[in-house]
């Protein structure tokens, strides 16, 4: 076999090989969900007797609960969070883009420095501001911020949708004010169908930040009934007293195929979006 028959070969072992070594954490990880407590420490990947009920038992493991109510509470928490995102951070990211206004160069860059500021900062004012509006053990303070591009993300997704929109043909707003439209009727029907791509990309940041945001949600939430995912594994061990660890990891196995899913099938869209971000038209 030649040279140039064997790279091919060599290159497809090496991927292949050095894909089992990132997958190997995950394949361990389905395996310990079907294990007992007494046959997790066996050096075995699969068990030997597969543990179905760690899944059922998982799912029912809360009192009074089933963590199909986690995953609605965290669906609706979400969707909510994903609908304002996308609303205000569109207008927000169109201003900035489009209009011409005193400071605009100003505003922009302060609201870039806001990029540099850690998160860990704004936890105690925060909680106080939103405790003092009575917003704690609700929604409110995710859901909030986001309406006003602000929250996990909010500048950063500015940021992406600006540069978006400057890759954006101004040919089209001109040839739109001709037809007599307005700037908020540039921004429906001529820039908003053209940013599907970076919109989703938004849409999947915003799913699996928001959906990760475990901190956030311990601050903020207190009642089991509006607990999301992300509380509830929390509760899995301390509701029965001991570890049950098949429970739990079968229940976070379970926990991230929302985003994976997602992910898969936004994959086309989400690559585009990034790749086309900052190209000029």
């Amino acid at each position: 076999m030649t040279k140039r028959k064997w790279n091919p070969v060599i290159r497809h072992t090496v991927l292949i090989l050095f894909s089992l070594v990132m997958v190997y954490p995950v394949i361990w990880w389905i395996g310990a969900s079907l294990k007992t407590n007494q046959e997790l420490s066996s050096p075995s990947i699969f068990p030997s007797v597969p543990q179905w009920s760690n899944y059922i038992n998982g799912w029912n493991s809360v009192p009074g609960f089933t963590f199909t109510d986690f995953y609605l509470n965290t669906f609706y928490l979400i969707t909510a969070v994903i609908i304002v995102t996308v609303i205000s951070c569109t207008l927000v990211a169109f201003g900035f883009a489009r209009l011409d206004f005193p400071l605009r160069g100003f505003w922009f860059s302060l609201l870039m420095l806001t990029l540099m500021l850690p998160g860990q900062v704004l936890i105690i004012p925060q909680y106080a501001m939103f405790h003092q509006f009575g917003w704690v053990n609700t929604y409110l303070p995710f859901i909030v911020p986001h309406a006003l591009a602000g929250g996990a993300g909010g500048t950063f997704f500015v940021f992406l949708l600006v540069q978006f929109i400057r890759g954006i043909p101004r040919e089209l707003d001109e040839s739109a004010k001709i037809d007599g439209c307005s700037w908020f009727g540039i921004y429906w029907r001529i820039v908003m169908p053209l940013m599907k791509p970076s919109i989703v990309t938004v849409i999947i940041f915003c799913f699996l930040w928001n959906w990760d945001d475990f901190l956030g949600h311990l601050l903020y939430i207190n009642s089991v009934d509006k607990y999301t995912v992300g509380l509830a594994l929390r509760m899995i061990n301390d509701s029965q007293g001991g570890a049950e660890w098949g429970q739990l990891l079968a229940m976070s196995l379970v926990s991230i195929l929302p985003a994976t899913l997602l992910f898969v099938f936004a994959q086309k869209y989400f690559v585009e979006g990034v790749a086309t971000t900052g190209l000029k038209g």
